[in-house]
């Protein structure tokens, strides 16, 4: 019983954050078309598509400026300690703000794409460098490098010398894009554009 209850846990963690994210994201899109429709059709007779997801993305960019604002910012601060004190919630609020802080924000970490020759074989790994500095984990020489599998929300951390690592001359994005659709999406590289 307790490898079920393990392996629903796990399952758990992985479900939970998606499907709430996207629960809440089209809750509030069906919400907002809904009242907005329904209040203009009874004004103006007038039913506009797509008006829900206009106003969810203007509401979440108002939000966002709000909170990047120097006086809010002790809230905010106040309100994550808060969460990080609640044991499930602060996994699972911890791990989502890091992967969104990965990719947007001030602290984006996918944005040193490389080539990772392991030396032993000719086969070489598209992948980002997420950490240079590895004392923490008593690691001296090595940077962290993380390669995201094609087709799928996964990948993994390899721990590779400083010098088996090759800066690529390429938009992050556009490795990512490249690394996620198995080398099918064409990118230019900075000296082509």
């Amino acid at each position: 019983m307790r490898p079920l209850l393990n392996n629903f846990f796990r399952g758990l963690l992985l479900v939970f954050p998606i499907g709430a994210t996207v629960y809440i994201i089209y809750s509030a899109v069906v919400w907002s078309n809904n009242v907005l429709n329904d209040l203009l059709f009874e004004w103006l007779s007038v039913d506009i598509p797509g008006l829900g997801m206009i106003t969810v993305f203007l509401s979440i960019s108002l939000i966002g400026y709000i909170f990047s604002l120097t006086f809010t910012r002790p809230l905010v601060t106040y309100f994550e300690q808060l969460l990080k004190q609640v044991p499930i919630i602060k996994i699972i609020y911890t791990a989502l703000k890091d992967l969104t802080e990965a990719f947007v924000g001030d602290k984006k970490r996918f944005n040193k794409p490389v080539i990772v020759d392991f030396g032993n074989t000719q086969v070489k790994r598209m992948g980002f460098v997420t950490e240079d500095d590895l004392k923490e984990l008593d690691i001296t020489g090595m940077v962290a490098v993380y390669c995201p599998h094609s087709y799928n929300f996964s990948g993994n951390l390899y721990f590779v010398p400083a010098d088996s690592v090759q800066p690529l001359n390429l938009d992050s994005t556009d490795a990512m894009k490249y690394i996620v659709s198995g080398g099918i999406t064409s990118v230019e590289t900075d000296a082509e554009s």
